[in-house]
């Protein structure tokens, strides 16, 4: 967070393209150790692109192959995995390729200082991707270059009725809606997780405040994650009332923070959680019992032995989508175009179904295995022999996607008074 408190938005401007110090985050989230190790067949989605051809055609890039380029990606753990990687050079031939695990405020400022002299690729999520297009550190990426994108749910192309651009479209497209600023690549809802052995069942986003369980819970560390669930349990609570709880103004901005000041200073969290791997180990030993949380973490949790439930809050999901946006100026456009196209095929996309997260394409249907996509996508009970403590006739915590897109309280947006939100938030974490 010491980053963030550094630049602005309007520092972005000034810095974004100029040199500036790299920091290598040494090593992967524990993710790649959730997965179940089977290795899905690709889909007939995956080729183009991802095969070094069609996709990065004509997009500017120097007469050399991609067999001569290689790839640097910078982004959280969910994504910049190892294994993801090394799929993606076996596959398309790239001579090699480098992750840099990070968390979205780090990775942002880094894109903005060290910008292609480092990086070919940023995965972020989505509500970062104005700060980074008004800085100019984004290349857009015709649509047509991207010939998975044809399979995107209407969720991404059409969005959802209560949210504006800002929230889905926005993140996304360019205006004219002929080239694409961000490829989502995984997207989820999020909400609470707790210990059913340590808590009674939690149906709000109050729980992580509750004087119940002070000393016992966690909250994530970015600003743009918690906040958006600090202003619905304060709705809920009374003590604030705000339309747009993922788009405060200053007013609602100063109530959320001394609030949030007074429960720190009262011993409400165990910790400030930025990393996946970080959060499974804080809620598997007992030290957290209620925290927001990925699903993913939650199951993880599971898989190593302490009982752990998703919540669906009353107030409603926190929705989110994550994608590689291609540098400006990267050396290696038809990789990093490449990269993204491969995100939409069928094993990238099964792999991160198979944490937990959801793919932006309907063709994971027909690439992932009935029973499993049934239980990931549908709702339905688990099958077959028990996975990272999944069990025979277990239910996924939530239902089926159709369900849950309809239980969506706030879609992460770029909030107007950006500047602030880090003002405040550096209050908080000095309180």
């Amino acid at each position: 967070m010491g980053d963030e408190k550094r630049i602005s938005r309007r520092e972005f401007i000034k810095t974004a393209g100029t040199a500036g110090a790299f920091l290598a985050m040494g090593g992967m989230s524990l993710l790649t150790a959730c997965s179940s190790g089977t290795k899905p067949a690709a889909t007939p989605a995956a080729t183009g692109a991802a095969a070094g051809t069609g996709a990065a055609a004509g997009a500017g890039a120097a007469a050399k192959s991609i067999t001569d380029e290689s790839l640097r990606t910078i982004g959280l753990s969910v994504t910049v995995q190892d294994r993801i990687l090394e799929e993606f050079k076996k596959e398309t031939k790239v001579k090699d390729v480098k992750g840099t695990a990070s968390t979205f405020p780090d990775a942002m400022n880094k894109i903005l200082t060290s910008g292609a002299k480092e990086y070919d690729v940023a995965e972020m999520i989505g509500e970062r991707m104005p700060g980074l297009w008004d800085a100019g550190a984004i290349h857009p990426v015709p649509v047509d270059q991207i010939p998975n994108w044809k399979y995107a749910r209407p969720l991404f192309t059409t969005g959802l009725p209560q949210f504006g651009d800002a929230q889905i479209s926005a993140q996304i497209y360019t205006d004219d809606k002929k080239s694409l600023k961000m490829i989502p690549s995984v997207f989820n809802f999020d909400s609470i997780g707790y210990n059913p052995d340590k808590v009674d069942k939690i149906t709000s986003w109050t729980a992580i405040f509750d004087s119940k369980y002070k000393g016992k819970t966690a909250l994530n560390t970015d600003p743009l994650i918690a906040m958006p669930e600090v202003a619905m349990a304060m709705n809920t609570l009374g003590e604030l009332n705000t339309k747009s709880p993922g788009n405060l103004t200053k007013e609602e901005l100063d109530t959320a923070i001394k609030w949030l000041i007074s429960k720190k200073k009262d011993g409400q969290f165990r910790s400030l959680w930025g990393d996946f791997g970080e959060l499974v180990n804080l809620m598997a030993s007992g030290e957290v019992i209620v925290a927001d949380a990925w699903q993913p973490a939650v199951m993880a949790v599971k898989a190593q032995g302490t009982n752990c439930v998703y919540a669906t809050p009353q107030e409603g999901y926190r929705a989110w989508a994550i994608g590689p946006m291609v540098v400006k100026g990267t050396n290696n456009l038809e990789a990093a175009i490449a990269y993204a196209n491969f995100w939409l095929s069928g094993w990238p996309a099964i792999t991160v179904s198979e944490q937990g997260y959801y793919s932006p394409v309907t063709t994971i249907k027909d690439a992932m295995p009935k029973e499993k996509y049934e239980f990931w996508y549908e709702g339905k009970p688990w099958v077959g022999a028990t996975e990272r403590g999944i069990k025979e006739g277990d239910l996924r915590d939530g239902g089926s996607l159709e369900e849950r897109t309809k239980h969506i309280g706030v879609w992460h947006q770029w909030p107007k008074e950006y500047d602030y939100y880090v003002k405040k938030w550096d209050e908080f974490l000095s309180a």
